[in-house]
């Protein structure tokens, strides 16, 4: 790699493509587990997704556009549903919310996670039941918890002794008694498979188990008896392929029931053990489903009730990139194709790091195809990269497109439902892209796409 002054993501990264992947034999195959499963080649080679051919949904809604198979992503809130069947599925809006989706989660007999007023006021506003929702985060004002009281929101997952000072005074003054969880930071860090046990917990959110506050704070709303304690919040990461990290967390989360039982006689009912279950963006990438999921964190969880002496608490979990991560592809117009040096092909598109943040943020790998058509072009190695001034703008940092890709193609990136969306900007005063639900061969708008004048209202000056 070549060092540049402005960063690594500046740099020339070289020529080579990982290690992962391998030429296509066809360069037109789907990879089925990277696609909504609704989404297929029809018969003109274009790509359709519920019988819907994208060149239908480009000219009607423009590129680029996130495309949701929405019963793609219902029929994965039934498998969680059903792999526990006894435990509350959380839905993690932070993944990707709109009025639509939490319809849709609702229908489906999810309960939903929220993380700011703004969440909050999604969900309440498209009928979620305020008892379904549970409200995180490691900041929440004064505003947010009163309107959070005031709804009657089921679980407030609390962050710190301010907010249960916040919150109690809140419950005093309302004569209400708010069902809490206490987050507590276990000391695993979670890289999908990987897992490094710490002592000490280096993060923003909960309260440290190593340093005692975990233990304080549960202490602390027991003994004043305002808030009702129903139990623990883990929550060890994102995009996780390994129960490793999940065993030594709970662990050490119901070693700290078996201390608060021990201390005040009281055994808490409730277990939330988060969610980051992985999912496929690549062929690097071999996601559990949920019954395996299920299978694993039931015996991680009896187990250690059997070693604690406790009862088994009633579980929840929060699946968010696992439901809808998959459900939804981006849909792109090619404006350039560019050969530097023979060092790489890049191929630009219409969107870029304002609609899929993700690679640069988080150096995030992605798959692409050509959409439009089918190509008996030979396989080229290319970098799928936006219009943003700036270097780093990537949306797929390698992938085998054919050889004759050219302006006007449109190129379809698969697993873009969970934080492309819900992390999209105006960078360079580009309009975010709309989202569009296909189901049964018809598609509908269910948030529309920014435009300027959109920008232009918020500048005041």
């Amino acid at each position: 790699m070549r060092a540049h002054e402005a960063g690594a993501l500046h740099g020339d990264i070289g020529n080579r493509s990982p290690a992962w992947l391998r030429t296509p034999v066809d360069v037109n195959d789907l990879v089925p587990q990277l696609w909504p499963r609704n989404v297929a080649r029809g018969a003109g080679g274009a790509l359709a997704v519920a019988g819907l051919d994208v060149r239908d949904l480009a000219a009607e809604f423009g590129t680029p556009v996130y495309v949701l198979d929405e019963d793609d992503l219902r029929s994965r809130c039934r498998e969680f549903r059903a792999a526990f069947p006894d435990a509350d599925v959380y839905y993690a809006g932070k993944a990707f919310l709109c009025r639509a989706v939490v319809r849709m989660i609702a229908e489906e007999g999810l309960f939903l996670d929220v993380c700011s007023g703004g969440e909050l006021a999604t969900a309440l506003s498209a009928g979620m039941e305020p008892a379904r929702i549970g409200f995180h985060g490691n900041n929440k004002s004064v505003a947010e918890l009163t309107r959070a009281v005031d709804a009657g929101v089921g679980r407030i997952i609390v962050d710190s002794f301010a907010e249960i000072d916040r919150l109690t005074a809140l419950a005093r003054e309302r004569g209400v008694r708010p069902k809490v969880l206490v987050r507590v930071t276990v000391g695993v860090e979670a890289h999908t498979h990987e897992f490094i046990a710490t002592a000490h917990e280096d993060q923003k959110f909960g309260f440290s188990l190593a340093g005692g506050a975990a233990a304080a704070a549960a202490f602390k709303i027991l003994d004043e008896d305002v808030l009702e304690l129903r139990g623990l919040h883990s929550h060890i990461g994102s995009q996780i392929f390994d129960a490793s990290g999940f065993e030594v967390s709970a662990r050490r989360v119901l070693a700290l029931q078996a201390q608060i039982r021990d201390a005040r006689g009281v055994e808490l009912p409730e277990l939330d053990l988060g969610g980051g279950f992985g999912i496929a963006y690549t062929t690097q990438d071999d996601p559990a489903a949920p019954h395996e999921l299920a299978k694993r964190l039931r015996k991680i969880v009896d187990g250690e009730c059997a070693a604690e002496n406790l009862a088994v608490p009633h579980l929840s979990i929060e699946p968010g990139r696992a439901i809808v991560g998959p459900a939804v592809f981006t849909l792109y117009e090619v404006g350039t194709v560019k050969d530097v040096d023979g060092i790489r092909t890049y191929v630009s598109v219409d969107g870029g790091m304002s609609d899929n943040i993700r690679t640069a943020l988080y150096d995030a790998s992605y798959s692409a195809t050509m959409a439009n058509r089918v190509s008996g072009a030979e396989p080229m190695l290319a970098r799928v990269v936006g219009k943003h001034c700036e270097s780093g703008d990537i949306v797929v940092k390698d992938e085998f497109l054919p050889a004759d890709v050219q302006p006007g193609d449109l190129v379809a990136v698969p697993g873009t439902g969970a934080y492309c969306r819900s992390m999209a900007s105006n960078y360079n005063h580009v309009p975010r892209p709309p989202v569009v639900a296909v189901r049964d061969g018809r598609a509908r708008l269910i948030v529309r796409r920014e435009t300027e004048d959109d920008l232009l209202a918020l500048d005041v000056g």
